[in-house]
């Protein structure tokens, strides 16, 4: 049998859809938060010669009229094709262009950048630095001090000493001999927070017993020998192998839990919440009974398209290059003003579907959440859930109850046996409320709580009921038994 190989031409008729740069830059555009935004508009203003923040108006500044002179015009004209060509030459040699001002003066006429800078609180020494300076004041041969350097450079960041002490003598050069590692360990055991440089749980928890005052003979009996029993709630078993009561072993678990530290390490440097930044503001309404829904500052920058520049892309006696350069700024300031937009009215859409399907909430709180998928929200308002996910990527929502993620509004959840669709978070309050009200000496397991959710018309299993309370870092029925 023979095979032939052939070409042929023809037409073919299909749809495609294919993303326009501009439709690109909206969906970008449209998934970053507000400080991102505002960054990023920053940039656009920096690069862009025809685009800037629209000033207020203002009848007393006059910024043209009409009956300037030829020879006036024709120096303007000049002035800002010269200004134009020194952008093309920024753009094309970016590498060794001169930084240059935003377009805005700052208050005082000074840089806005050094001020800020100069209003930043200094940076708070991190564990090494704070380690390394006591270490400097403490007498020492020089072996044992660069011993002790090397053991602070080695430390994570919890205080902990995970490394081998054969690895920190070999990776320094000079060697260090391990007699001096270990001496100076010993000597920084004796530095701020205690408990630095332990190697284990149990070597770190002593180390800061050491620190307190008193007679801590039955913590360091619990911490030595029965920690994992601690951990376990297994109290029965440490009272029998100890000979101490439950009441003496209680007392001194409060002693453990209110005087020392798992990780000393963080209790240096500064580990402050990054602020968050809310792109809605949902609050009752002064009139009352409604909710007010609106785009928090920062949202809405206004930009315009400078009208010289404009004006430059149309005249043919400035030049071909002159014009396309201009030209292209326009369209590409065009652009960023349409997919801003865009941001603005689709965020205000999707808040304003929360805050009406999602009433309940502010009235009572996580535990009056719906049942909201992004898909059904898509098909409300006539999108793709992809524009919603991307519109609720790493926003957050002010509300009367706190800074919730807008993410955070979506949610599924099963069916009562009325019908009703109740979220997954109004669930897991409710597992909390019943573990809460529990007996203590005959806590409540995840079987009973499953039996207990079943009476109120909510079937899950044992296994989900134990997701649901590790998720909300609640401990087993075991480690909840009070004796």
């Amino acid at each position: 049998m023979s095979q032939f190989l052939s070409q042929s031409i023809g037409q073919q008729m299909r749809l495609e859809q294919k993303l326009t740069p501009q439709l690109i830059q909206s969906m970008a555009i449209l998934q970053k938060p507000v400080s991102e935004l505002e960054a990023h508009v920053a940039d656009a203003i920096e690069s862009n010669a025809a685009l800037e923040i629209a000033e207020p108006e203002n009848t007393e500044i006059k910024t043209g009229t009409n009956d300037a002179s030829p020879d006036a015009q024709r120096d303007s004209s000049d002035a800002d094709f010269a200004r134009l060509e020194r952008y093309g030459r920024y753009l094309d040699n970016d590498d060794r262009a001169p930084a240059r001002t935003h377009r805005a003066a700052s208050f005082d006429g000074r840089d806005a950048k050094m001020g800020a800078m100069a209003n930043t609180a200094g940076r708070e020494a991190g564990l090494h630095e704070h380690l390394q300076a006591q270490w400097s004041l403490i007498d020492v041969e020089e072996d044992v001090r660069r011993a002790g350097e090397s053991i602070i450079n080695s430390l994570d960041p919890d205080g902990y000493l995970r490394v081998r002490m054969e690895e920190i003598s070999s990776s320094v050069r000079p060697i260090i001999p391990l007699p001096a590692l270990d001496t100076a360990l010993v000597e920084l055991h004796k530095l701020e927070p205690a408990g630095i440089g332990a190697r284990d749980v149990v070597e770190c928890l002593l180390l800061q017993l050491d620190t307190l005052p008193g007679d801590n003979r039955l913590e360091r009996t619990l911490i030595e020998d029965h920690l994992d029993d601690i951990a376990h709630n297994r109290l029965p078993l440490v009272a029998k192998a100890t000979g101490y009561s439950i009441e003496e072993i209680n007392e001194a678990m409060i002693v453990m839990r209110t005087s020392l530290c798992l990780h000393p390490g963080y209790l240096i440097g500064d580990r402050s919440v990054p602020v968050i930044r809310p792109d809605v503001i949902i609050d009752y309404s002064e009139s009352g009974g409604g909710l007010d829904i609106r785009l928090a500052r920062g949202n809405m920058p206004k930009l315009r398209i400078r009208e010289e520049v404009v004006a430059l892309a149309k005249k043919k006696e400035n030049g071909k290059d002159t014009r396309d350069f201009a030209r292209k700024h326009v369209e590409e300031a065009s652009a960023l003003i349409d997919a801003v937009k865009f941001r603005q009215e689709r965020l205000l859409e999707v808040a304003r579907a929360v805050a009406e399907q999602q009433r309940e909430f502010f009235d009572v709180g996580p535990e009056g959440l719906k049942v909201l998928r992004m898909s059904d929200l898509a098909l409300e308002l006539g999108c793709d859930p992809s524009t919603i996910s991307r519109t609720v990527a790493e926003k957050y929502v002010q509300t009367p109850r706190g800074f919730y993620p807008l993410r955070y509004f979506f949610t599924g959840g099963p069916e009562t046996e009325n019908g009703e669709s109740v979220g997954w978070d109004r669930i897991k309050s409710r597992v909390r409320e019943l573990i809460d009200a529990e007996e203590k000496k005959k806590p409540l397991n995840d079987d009973q709580v499953a039996a207990m959710l079943k009476n109120e018309g909510i079937e899950l299993s044992r296994r989900t009921v134990a997701k649901y309370r590790q998720q909300l870092d609640i401990p087993s029925a075991r480690q909840r038994r009070v004796y």
